[in-house]
């Protein structure tokens, strides 16, 4: 449901969506009218500002268009959730994801995945450490897999997913070539062929296997 403005409506008159109560009312009448309010607004979660005017009515709302209003009660908003967000792959990849992942013996899946951690399906990213386009290629891994033009989609999905083809064929094990496509297959094999404790690599790691879970299932 939408996050609109609430207003509670007890009392109100001539489409006036605030709240008003005498300025002699108890302290317990005011916060059972707040709580009122935030039982109204809960899928909002809004904050709650009220002024008393001068004819000594108390005004109660979520949404303040008066600069005499006050906040008086600040209510917690949950943290937007990044795994509830439902990723998809732009329609203009998924024929080069498809071919590319036919070519190498790849799930579509599983390079969408990939291309989602990497770059967020920006063929123009670039990393700070000089990473570039779709999969993210290092110069030296483009010049070992004939990429020519880094930032060129196509050649960019051909490169990593080779890449990625040849760790899988190497590690025998999803998790190692992810670890590996992020960290180095280097790094792997210093550790004994196990994911590196780098957090950073960790966390690729599960972002990916999330990724993949999605687009298997979501086709």
């Amino acid at each position: 449901m939408a996050d609109n403005p609430r207003h509670c409506n007890r009392g109100v008159h001539n489409n006036d969506m605030n709240e008003t109560l005498p300025k002699h009312a108890s302290h317990t009448s005011v916060f059972c009218s707040l709580a009122m309010l935030l039982l109204v607004s809960q899928v909002a979660l809004a904050d709650i500002y009220t002024y008393v005017d001068e004819h000594g009515v108390r005004h109660l709302t979520n949404v303040p268009d008066d600069s005499r209003y006050k906040l008086v009660m600040r209510t917690n908003r949950p943290a937007r959730s990044h795994a509830s967000v439902r990723p998809q792959v732009p329609s203009r990849f998924k024929a080069s994801i498809r071919q590319v992942a036919e070519s190498v013996g790849l799930e579509p899946a599983l390079i969408s995945a990939v291309v989602k951690a990497e770059s967020a399906f920006d063929p123009s990213a670039r990393s700070h450490k000089g990473a570039v386009g779709l999969m993210q290629l290092m110069p030296g891994t483009a010049q070992r897999y004939g990429v020519a033009n880094r930032r060129d989609p196509l050649q960019n999905l051909w490169g990593g997913a080779r890449y990625l083809r040849d760790l899988l064929d190497e590690f025998r094990d999803l998790r190692l070539a992810l670890a590996a496509y992020n960290a180095g297959e280097g790094a792997v094999r210093r550790y004994g062929n196990a994911v590196p404790p780098y957090a950073e690599t960790q966390e690729y790691v599960r972002r990916v296997q999330r990724f993949y879970q999605h687009f298997r299932t979501s086709g």
